[in-house]
């Protein structure tokens, strides 16, 4: 007897309307990793927009170039902070500049010890900037160069005011922590990066100061 032609395992009705689940899977699938890299770039250009913002704003004031160094200057400020606070462990931000009111590093808070030596940091490695644009001043003779390297040792020093939300602020409040809790030998070590950084950058801006015109 032959076997029947329409048996259920040999019958496959064609579906009605398809696999809509799957189109839809697929048609959102773009969609979405496009939103995904959309919004990874949009922060990133919020992010870095800032230092483009506020060359913009310096220049209006200084010219493109002195602005530029200006810019820079700061971001090395703030990289200086925000190396120490990823050497601490502090899940540091990347910085963010305010034209007119200089940038900002936004890191988890840490004990007095990590805070002093993250502000320590800022003034330092901007110090190191500064004087890498004296010498390049003193070899070239460029005067625009060596308002720069005065800028940078001014900046840094006037960070390191203890008052407030400037470095010197955080330095002084960690210390004083540090003092009264049982770590003496640490406030001492403090004090002494604190001053030996203050002086260093009076005799650098000292060192880099002429009258200037504008650049």
């Amino acid at each position: 007897m032959d076997p029947d032609p329409y048996a259920a395992h040999d019958y496959n009705p064609i579906q009605q309307g398809g696999d809509w689940r799957g189109k839809l899977r697929r048609l959102a699938g773009p969609i979405v990793g496009g939103g995904i890299a959309l919004a990874k770039w949009t922060f990133v250009l919020v992010k870095f927009g800032s230092i483009f913002i506020a060359v913009g704003g310096y220049a209006l004031l200084f010219g493109w170039k002195y602005a530029v160094g200006l810019v820079l200057l700061i971001l090395v400020h703030e990289l200086g902070h925000y190396i120490e606070a990823k050497r601490e462990g502090l899940n540091p931000h990347w910085p963010v500049f305010i034209p007119f009111v200089l940038a900002y590093v936004k890191y988890t808070r840490g004990n007095p010890w990590q805070t002093a030596r993250v502000a320590l940091a800022g003034p330092m490695l901007g110090g190191v900037a500064a004087l890498v644009c004296y010498l390049v001043a003193r070899a070239n003779g460029s005067a625009l160069v060596m308002a720069l390297a005065y800028f940078g040792f001014f900046l840094n020093l006037l960070n390191l005011i203890p008052i407030g939300f400037f470095d010197g602020g955080a330095i002084w409040r960690s210390a004083k922590w540090l003092r009264q809790g049982g770590g003496g030998s640490k406030a001492l070590v403090i004090y002494g990066l604190y001053f030996g950084t203050a002086v260093a950058l009076a005799i650098g801006m000292y060192a880099a100061y002429a009258p200037q015109h504008r650049l």
